[in-house]
């Protein structure tokens, strides 16, 4: 941690303890926030905004893009961070590392393109347009499972859109947040008269959320997380009109028709599913194969995941590493119960390496067979369960895929373009996300991310997910000396 900045006294002796998924061990005790110190961060936030709304917007991007250059120098050691902190593979902590250098390089060329319009008026001599203004202070919330790549979609878009943010991540990652901090800290130094309070990190519970959901000093909150967080924190934002970006739950499902390339498929599904040991919010959680390629493919997921290399998360080679904890564990174990006595197949599934290491929870990526889709299978398991049905009709099968509470990615797999154009359609997934011939997870952050129904629908990260973080403004400018009025209105007072 002092490669970033962090202290030792901020490690210890604090009331949040800290420990690793890869072994159970105790990492780290830092310290716990409580409300008033989220309403001090919030204060000296907004405080901060009323300096850093004036900064140029491209003064504003430079300071995204130094932070860029401060997350480059340190890729390997946060790297290694988030994969001991939450028990990710290495590969996967590297590449969220490049992530934040990917939408840093992105926010900092947006800072030059916070462009609005200009629309042709009806009255003679008249100009309107829009612009694009400031908001104010944005509270961003980030779940355990990509503790840093979230925020930075966020921060970099906040930041160079003229707002201040405060942070709360998940008290499972806390010290992902407090490096990432520091390294924002580190890179204002390089530029003068940069606001100290651009930027703040609060640590603590679900209480920190609901106090920046509820603080009217706050217009924007973003909030990653489950549905029922979701359901928690929207009624505070919307009593008080705030805005909200809500990533929520993310059941996804696949479909693979008779004409898919079944190799390609077998490889996208294997990572899309047990990938981040199935703890992704875009990770694949339902599949549903036309009869015709079932018993073929699920030959090869079978002898896939009998092979998987499920291990130490920073040992070359693993390809899954440990869930969060136990209450993952034991949730996904509930999952498969249900499963069976709905009649799956159950291959998979079980603990791994509970003598060598008790207090960390290691599973073999699950596949479970069903005839239908089910109650467990309608409700999100956020572990690697795939459940896998047969279907006839595509029609049926989309049908099928839809009828879930929640709507984040989907992917088809198919060389008819006919099939593909109907999964795209307005007539087909009813998904933020849809893709053809690659799996539901691993977006870039050129494209705007969220989902719909229970996803929440908000987007964040690239396309024009800027303008949430902005207000607008509509503008009439009169350069005549007549003042005739819209839709042709007469209103001639007397002189």
């Amino acid at each position: 941690m002092a490669e970033f900045g962090v202290s030792e006294a901020a490690l210890t002796g604090g009331g949040l303890a800290v420990r690793s998924p890869v072994n159970g061990a105790l990492i780290a005790e830092v310290r716990l926030d409580t409300k008033a110190d989220c309403e001090r961060a919030v204060e000296a936030a907004d405080s901060a905004f009323r300096i850093w709304r004036l900064v140029p917007a491209p003064k504003r991007g430079e300071l995204v893009r130094l932070f860029g250059e401060e997350l480059r120098a340190r890729k390997s050691a946060l790297g290694h961070l988030i994969a001991i902190e939450t028990g990710k593979i290495l590969q996967e902590g590297l590449g969220e590392v490049q992530e934040m250098i990917d939408i840093c390089g992105f926010a900092a060329g947006l800072s030059r393109q916070l462009y609005g319009l200009t629309l042709p008026s009806e009255r003679p001599g008249h100009r309107m347009m829009e612009t694009w203004h400031p908001l104010g202070v944005a509270g961003v919330i980030t779940a355990f499972n990509f503790p840093v790549a979230v925020w930075a979609w966020n921060a970099a878009i906040t930041l160079v859109c003229g707002d201040t943010l405060v942070w709360k991540p998940s008290e499972k990652t806390p010290l992902c947040a407090l490096a990432c901090q520091a390294l924002l800290e580190r890179a204002a130094k390089r530029l003068e008269s940069i606001p100290s309070a651009v930027g703040a990190v609060i640590l603590g519970g679900p209480e920190l959320g609901e106090a920046l959901a509820a603080n009217p000093r706050v217009p924007l909150v973003s909030a990653t997380g489950s549905t029922r967080m979701g359901r928690a924190l929207a009624p505070r934002i919307a009593q008080r009109f705030g805005r909200a970006i809500l990533e929520l739950g993310g059941n996804n499902g696949a479909i693979v028709t008779p004409t898919a390339d079944l190799a390609l498929a077998a490889r996208a599904i294997l990572f899309a599913a047990a990938g981040t040991a199935g703890q992704r919010c875009t990770s694949l959680r339902r599949l549903f194969l036309h009869e015709s390629v079932y018993d073929e493919l699920m030959a090869r997921l079978k002898a896939a995941y009998a092979q998987i290399p499920v291990g130490n998360p920073l040992t070359d080679g693993t390809l899954v590493g440990p869930l969060i904890g136990r209450a993952a564990f034991e949730s996904m174990q509930e999952s498969l119960s249900e499963a069976r006595r709905d009649g799956a197949k159950v291959f998979g599934g079980e603990r791994l390496y509970e003598d060598l290491w008790p207090e960390a929870f290691y599973v073999r990526p699950a596949l479970a067979e069903l005839p239908r889709q089910t109650p467990v299978v309608a409700r999100e398991t956020f572990a690697p369960v795939l459940y896998v049905m047969r279907y006839r009709d595509l029609d049926a099968a989309i049908r099928e895929h839809n009828a879930v509470a929640q709507g984040l990615a989907s992917s088809i797999f198919t060389r008819d373009l006919g099939e593909a154009e109907l999964f795209m359609s307005g007539a087909g997934s009813d998904c933020g996300i849809v893709n053809v011939n690659i799996g539901p997870s691993g977006a870039e952050i050129g494209g705007a991310f969220g989902g719909e129904k229970e996803t929440g629908g908000g987007r964040e990260a690239g396309s024009d997910a800027w303008k949430t973080y902005m207000r607008r403004a509509t503008n009439t400018i009169n350069s005549s000396q007549g003042l005739p009025l819209a839709q042709g209105i007469r209103f001639d007072a007397p002189r």
